[in-house]
């Protein structure tokens, strides 16, 4: 459970960052000719795990030090080496928009399915309602969301599925390290010290896959440029905005204000890369935002009074509901 009151400026702090996570895309395709999409990911956190676990050295080795936290500590670095993993290989498959939305759009419904699991916390009709449009809205990306891209096209259109499979298996990555994240604040931990210590194993772990995939092109100017740009801004940056965050969201509800990557993804996808998705692709990706809206317009206000008078005190809906 969250650690603090909610105040806008959580919510703020998690719109900055996916608008920053936005650009990540847009970046990695202008990376040197024949780099690795595996290899910029595993590089990029690596070098930002490194850069975020720096930034907050003494908390980070306060919460290192914690035995309690361990199993938290090692299921949000797996998750923060699944997510660069699989998300920057979609975004070669699939596409730049259709990667982003299919990754950022499944991350809410993996976090609610994981606080269900974890917290018995069960997921409303609204969600179960949403998630049932967005996977409608997935299904169609997979089979028509990879269009031809300006001066160029796709290698490739049929392999869309895998690319939009990775991105939902990113999306996993993405809800896992949110949600350990938020247990190990609610536990106690300091937000940049719990976030900076996933980052640092996961960062470490990249690295040392790193080592074995190899730099290729990247070990250019122009691809230390590239990584030095997505491990600060959209990595480090980014994410201790959203550590800031998770000390009061709950982290369906940082995953699911975080939705605002996607949107600012295809706009920069459409506009700078030149990707045009087909009419099908189209559709998939207002199905998906469809979704997306159902699971980010709050709940009417006399409806939340009226749930968190029905509860005690101490009852966790109390906490979510007020946040």
């Amino acid at each position: 459970m969250p650690a603090a009151e909610a105040r806008p400026s959580h919510a703020v702090a998690v719109l900055l960052a996916a608008v920053l996570w936005g650009t990540t895309g847009t970046v990695a395709h202008f990376a040197p000719a024949g780099s690795s999409a595996l290899a910029l990911g595993l590089a990029t956190f690596g070098v930002g795990g490194l850069v975020l676990a720096a930034a907050s050295a003494r908390r980070v080795l306060g919460v290192l030090r914690q035995r309690a936290h361990l199993g938290w500590l090692l299921a949000g670095a797996a998750g923060v080496v699944l997510y660069p993993a699989a998300y920057y290989p979609s975004m070669t498959l699939a596409g730049v928009a259709v990667g982003n939305v299919v990754a950022l759009g499944s991350g809410p419904i993996f976090a609610a399915l994981l606080e269900w699991a974890v917290d018995r916390r069960r997921p409303d009709r609204r969600w179960a309602a949403a998630t049932g449009v967005a996977v409608v809205g997935i299904a169609l990306l997979a089979v028509g969301g990879h269009g031809a891209a300006a001066g160029g096209g796709p290698a490739d259109a049929s392999a869309a599925p895998a690319g939009v499979a990775l991105a939902l298996a990113a999306g996993f990555g993405y809800a896992l390290y949110a949600f350990a994240g938020a247990r190990l604040i609610a536990r106690g931990a300091p937000a940049t010290g719990a976030m900076g210590a996933l980052f640092l194993l996961g960062g470490l772990a990249c690295l040392a896959w790193l080592a074995v995939v190899g730099l290729g092109p990247l070990a250019s100017p122009g691809g230390a440029l590239t990584i030095g740009y997505l491990a600060l801004v959209p990595m480090a940056l980014a994410y201790l905005l959203f550590g800031y965050a998770l000390r009061a969201l709950p982290s369906s509800s940082a995953t699911t204000l975080a939705l605002a990557e996607p949107v600012v993804a295809t706009l920069l996808a459409v506009l700078v890369v030149g990707e045009r998705p087909t009419p099908v692709g189209w559709a998939g990706l207002v199905v998906v935002g469809a979704g997306i809206a159902l699971l980010a317009v709050p709940r009417p206000l006399t409806r939340r009074r009226r749930r968190v008078a029905s509860v005690p005190d101490d009852d966790p809906l109390r906490e979510e509901s007020d946040a």
